[in-house]
């Protein structure tokens, strides 16, 4: 646990550097602040623009960032580095994943400033799930690619494909057919209810199937690929 820490703070002092990974926690969060007090549309409904952006953020931020990460160390062979200072695989990548859940998890609780204080809880709790899938997402992709170009071309179209399926599926009952299987629409939907109780249990069942796919590939990645 000392050495993920190490690498937390390591990866804290990273990004206030890289500028493309720090925009990627700030985007979203500033986004939803200027449009939810700038905007203000006839009919629209309560919180629009928090859930939208917040699905979105679920689904870019912390895979491409995660990604980002691992593909840039690998390229650069810091994890060789890393590795011959008794840095063990699974420390170095748990001080990622935890650094970039974390960080996410500030942004998120910049984006419920204006969400009612009962309802906080429950979205935070929705976020957190989100944001811990897609940080395994990103984590095959960081893994499985040689150098960053390789994490880039492979993640953008992972990453339209689960940020911005739910919007579409709001104006297109097509698309609405097929995102329904990912989990960043089914948090949308769970969104949309705000409640525990709201929860069906395909939702549940969906949700799981996708946090299970995503440890299956994440630990047949890391077998084939590991840290080279």
């Amino acid at each position: 646990m000392r050495n993920s820490l190490i690498i937390i703070k390591k990866q804290l002092k990273d990004t206030l550097r890289n500028k493309t990974v720090l925009i990627q926690f700030i985007l979203f969060p500033v986004m939803t602040l200027i449009m939810e007090n700038a905007i203000r549309i006839d009919g629209m409904p309560e919180f629009f623009f928090t859930k939208l952006f917040s699905v979105m953020y679920i689904g870019m931020a912390p895979l491409t960032s995660v990604a980002s990460i691992i593909s840039e160390e690998k390229e650069k062979n810091t994890l060789r580095v890393l590795t011959m200072a008794n840095v063990r695989p699974w420390q170095y990548l748990l001080g990622v994943g935890l650094y970039v859940w974390s960080i996410c998890m500030l942004g998120a609780g910049v984006m419920a400033t204006g969400l009612p204080r009962g309802d906080v809880p429950f979205y935070l709790s929705v976020m957190a799930i989100g944001f811990a899938i897609s940080v395994l997402a990103g984590a095959c992709i960081g893994i499985y690619s040689r150098n960053q170009m390789t994490a880039t071309s492979l993640v953008m179209p992972v990453m339209l494909i689960f940020a911005f399926c739910p919007m579409l599926a709001m104006f297109n009952s097509s698309i609405e057919k097929v995102a329904r299987f990912l989990y960043t629409q089914q948090l949308r939907s769970i969104m949309d209810n705000m409640t525990f109780r709201g929860m069906r249990t395909a939702d549940i069942f969906i949700l799981f199937i996708n946090a299970m796919v995503m440890v299956f590939l994440f630990f047949i990645t890391f077998r084939k690929k590991g840290l080279e």
